[in-house]
């Protein structure tokens, strides 16, 4: 037996608000079971505030479906012994592991309560076919179902970084890495197609922020929610996952189309505009930390940006100059699959585009998962 990471998040800011507080409050997430265990643990992370967070209680149960529902009596957690606790800023904290039978393709219910005025700017938004979360007001962390009237569906994740489950040794995690490609649905479609497949001794671990860079960061609230970049984050949300062997890393977009010019964009100057040696070396320094925590790379390409707001024909070529080292390694050619290509530049397929010209489409994520499955199947035979 041993500790697997069975879904996880990465850590940021929301977007920002003027309200920046929240009290007397309800967070339940659904999570998904990818394989059976017999105990769990919690890992909480408060890595983007600068204060401390005062959580009153957690408890989980087990659920049918992704909804609020419990269909069994709460278990409460506790970290060093207690069921109320401190998270200090900066600081991630790992609950004492609980007995709890888990069974596979059910759902573990996490329901934390924050009495006291807590700073809710860290968290991260997660769109997909297996994610989603609730708020509530009150404390409603005991109830079997949430009050449809003082309750609300949300994407956004606070405090909540990985569920660790004790299952058999031949389970195993796969961490997806990115930005807000990765943390919408290809990440979830990957898991099912893995399933279709009767491959269920995988889960899948999302570790993505939407708008995050490799090598640039932002300071101010405006783009709060676009995290650290890189340098700062991929080893802290990596290293933190249990269980895991392979590693997905698709990301640097965000370097070539955020800069405009002070012109433009105060905050978004042309010097933030990298060159595709500095967003290769980025990615050799994934590639690095990751072989040190005993996981093999995989990188997907980069996708088509034809048509997106900031597009020019020099982002494209530094695009292209960066997916044609990725093609080099090990990789999952996500461009390939989902993107056509004409004199003019590569865009997205017919019906593979949301609409914004950089962001695929639910079908586009679909096949994207299908492709990721593929590969890395074929590889592990």
């Amino acid at each position: 037996m041993k500790w697997v990471t069975i879904w996880g998040n990465a850590q940021s800011k929301v977007l920002p608000q003027p309200a920046t507080y929240a009290k007397d409050l309800t967070l339940r997430y659904p999570i998904f079971i990818p394989f059976n265990g017999k105990k769990i643990r919690i890992t909480l992370d408060n890595f983007c505030c600068d204060e401390k967070v005062e959580i009153d209680s957690i408890y989980v149960s087990i659920g049918e479906s992704l909804s609020d529902k419990e269909d069994t009596k709460p278990i409460q957690l506790t970290v060093n012994g207690a069921s109320r606790f401190v998270l200090d800023a900066h600081e991630s904290i790992l609950s004492d592991p609980i007995d709890i039978k888990l069974e596979e393709g059910k759902y573990l219910i996490v329901s934390m309560y924050l009495k006291e005025y807590t700073n809710l700017t860290s968290g991260v938004d997660i769109i997909g076919p297996l994610s989603k979360g609730y708020f509530a007001y009150g404390n409603q962390a005991l109830a079997s179902k949430l009050d449809i009237n003082t309750s609300k569906s949300t994407s956004w994740v606070y405090f909540l970084a990985n569920i660790d489950l004790y299952t058999e040794e031949d389970n195993e995690a796969i961490i997806c890495y990115g930005d807000s490609i990765t943390s919408q649905d290809w990440p979830d479609y990957l898991l099912l197609a893995l399933r279709e497949k009767g491959c269920t001794n995988f889960s899948v671990v999302r570790k993505a922020v939407s708008g995050t860079r490799i090598l640039r960061e932002y300071d101010c609230i405006t783009y709060q929610s676009y995290g650290k970049h890189g340098y700062h984050r991929f080893v802290h949300e990596v290293s933190s996952v249990s269980g895991a062997k392979t590693i997905i890393i698709q990301h640097g977009i965000n370097d070539i189309i955020h800069p405009v010019g002070t012109a433009v964009n105060i905050f978004r100057p042309m010097s933030d505009l990298p060159t595709s040696d500095e967003l290769i070396e980025g990615l050799k320094y994934y590639e690095t930390e990751a072989e040190k925590l005993g996981l093999e790379v995989f990188f997907g390409t980069l996708l088509p940006i034809y048509g997106w707001r900031t597009y020019a024909s020099f982002r494209e070529n530094l695009k292209n100059e960066v997916n044609d080292w990725i093609r080099e390694q090990n990789h999952i050619d996500f461009e390939g699959r989902i993107g056509l290509y004409s004199d003019d530049g590569i865009c997205f397929q017919e019906n593979c585009d949301s609409g914004d010209h950089l962001h695929p489409s639910k079908f586009a994520y679909e096949q994207m998962g299908k492709l990721a499955c593929r590969i890395l199947m074929n590889h592990k035979k």
